[in-house]
C-alpha cells in the first residue's frame, strides 16, 4: 500500500518557512526527512489509519494547509517506497509544465503564482498536484515501463549509453534481463542496484531527522537562454548560495553535478568528484564553470541550470590540504567576512560581483 509521500515545494521557500513546512508534515507524521531546500519526505503509514484516509487523503491534506499558512503550493508523490514517490512527483511537474501555454513557461522563470503568498498579495508560479503510483506489483510495473533508464536513481547519462547499446532503452527492458546480463554489462554492485530499481524496489527507509546528503539549488530564466554569460553568472549565483548554506551547516561536499534543461524539456547531467570536500565558494564556482564548459553550448536554448553538491560531511572531519598560496588564504578570509555580514544584515549584504538577480 502506497505510504510514503514526496513532497517539493514551489516556489522553493525561504529557510524559515521551510522550517515551517516541516513542522506542517510532522503534524500527520513523526517519520519526516528533510531534502533542503524545497522537499522532504514522509512515512504516513502509521497515520492512515488515526486520519481516516489513504496516503492521497494525507497529501492533499498537506497541500491545503501549506497554501493556507504559508502561500506555498506543492507537488507531491504518492508510492510504497522513496524512489517511486520521487518519480511521481517529478512526472506530475513534467506534466504541468507540458500543458502551461508558453506564456505561463516564461513566466515560471521567477516562480511566482496565482496564490496569495504570506503578505497576502498575489504572484504566479505553476499550481501543485498529487501523484499515486499503484501499490501491486503491475501497477508499479506499468509506471515503470515508460521510463527512459535515466529516470532511475543514480543511472546517469552514460550508464544509460551502456544499457542501450545492449537494447535495454527503457526501464522495462532492463526490469526483464537477466541479472546475470546486468552484472556482465555494469558489473555486479551496480547491476544489483539498478536491477531492484527497475523493479520498483527501493530498500532506503524514510529516516527522521537524518543530515541531508545533498543540496540542490536551481535558476529558471525567464527566456530561453542563449547567452552563456547569463548561464556562468547563474552558476555563480546558485554556487555562491550552496556556498554559504554549506558553511552555515558546518559542512562541505565531496562532489558537484549540474543538470541543464533545454527548451525541449530534455536534460543533460554532469557531475564530477571536488579535488577536496570543500564548501568554499570559489572552488564550487570553478567546478560548475567546468562542467558547463565542458557541454559546449554553443547554441543551445537552455530553459533553467541547477546544480547540486553531494556527499556531505562535517566540515571538521574533512580533510584539507594546507596551501601557501596568499591568494588562496586572502580569499578564505573575504568569504569568512562575508559570511559574518550576511548573517548580520542579511543574504543580500555581500555578493559576488557577477550575481544575477532573479528578481
Amino acid at each position: 500500500m502506497p505510504h510514503v509521500l514526496y513532497v517539493r515545494f514551489h516556489p522553493t521557500p525561504a529557510e524559515d518557512v521551510y522550517q515551517g513546512l516541516l513542522a506542517l508534515l510532522g503534524e500527520l507524521t513523526p517519520v519526516v526527512e528533510a531534502l533542503p531546500p524545497d522537499a522532504a519526505l514522509a512515512d504516513v503509514r502509521g497515520a492512515l489509519r488515526y486520519f481516516g484516509r489513504d496516503a492521497a487523503g494525507l497529501a492533499e491534506i498537506v497541500r491545503v494547509r501549506a497554501l493556507a499558512r504559508y502561500g506555498v503550493d506543492c507537488t507531491i508523490g504518492v508510492a510504497a517506497n522513496p524512489m517511486l514517490a520521487r518519480m511521481a512527483a517529478q512526472e506530475a511537474r513534467e506534466a504541468q509544465e507540458a500543458q502551461r501555454p508558453q506564456a505561463t513557461q516564461e513566466a515560471q522563470g521567477t516562480q511566482e503564482s496565482d496564490a496569495p503568498g504570506p503578505g497576502g498579495g498575489r504572484s504566479r508560479r505553476p499550481a501543485g498536484s498529487v501523484r499515486t503510483v499503484p501499490g501491486d506489483p503491475d501497477g508499479v510495473a506499468a509506471f515503470l515501463a515508460r521510463k527512459p533508464p535515466t529516470a532511475l536513481p543514480g543511472v546517469g547519462p552514460a550508464t544509460a549509453r551502456t544499457l542501450s547499446a545492449y537494447g535495454l532503452d527503457s526501464t522495462e527492458r532492463i526490469a526483464a534481463a537477466p541479472l546475470s546480463t546486468l552484472q556482465r554489462i555494469l558489473g555486479a554492485a551496480t547491476a544489483r542496484r539498478v536491477h531492484a530499481w527497475a523493479h520498483g524496489i527501493d530498500p532506503m527507509p524514510v529516516t527522521p531527522n537524518a543530515p541531508a546528503r545533498a543540496m540542490g539549488a536551481e535558476h529558471r530564466f525567464r527566456h530561453d537562454e542563449l547567452d552563456p554569460v547569463r548561464r556562468r553568472r547563474a552558476l555563480l549565483t546558485l554556487a555562491d548560495g550552496l556556498g554559504g548554506r554549506l558553511r552555515t551547516s558546518g559542512q562541505v561536499a565531496a562532489a558537484i553535478s549540474l543538470t541543464v534543461r533545454y527548451a525541449d524539456r530534455s536534460t543533460t547531467t554532469r557531475s564530477r568528484t571536488l579535488a577536496e570536500p570543500t564548501a568554499h565558494t570559489p572552488a564550487l564556482t570553478a567546478a560548475a564553470y567546468a562542467l558547463h564548459d565542458a557541454l559546449g553550448l554553443q547554441r543551445a536554448r537552455v530553459r533553467s541550470v541547477a546544480l547540486r553538491v553531494e556527499g556531505l560531511m562535517d566540515a571538521e572531519l574533512a580533510p584539507h590540504q594546507l596551501t601557501f598560496d596568499p591568494a588562496d588564504e586572502k580569499s578564505r578570509r573575504l568569504e569568512a567576512a562575508a559570511d559574518r555580514a550576511r548573517a548580520r544584515f542579511g543574504a543580500s549584504a555581500a555578493r559576488p560581483a557577477g550575481f544575477l538577480d532573479v528578481a
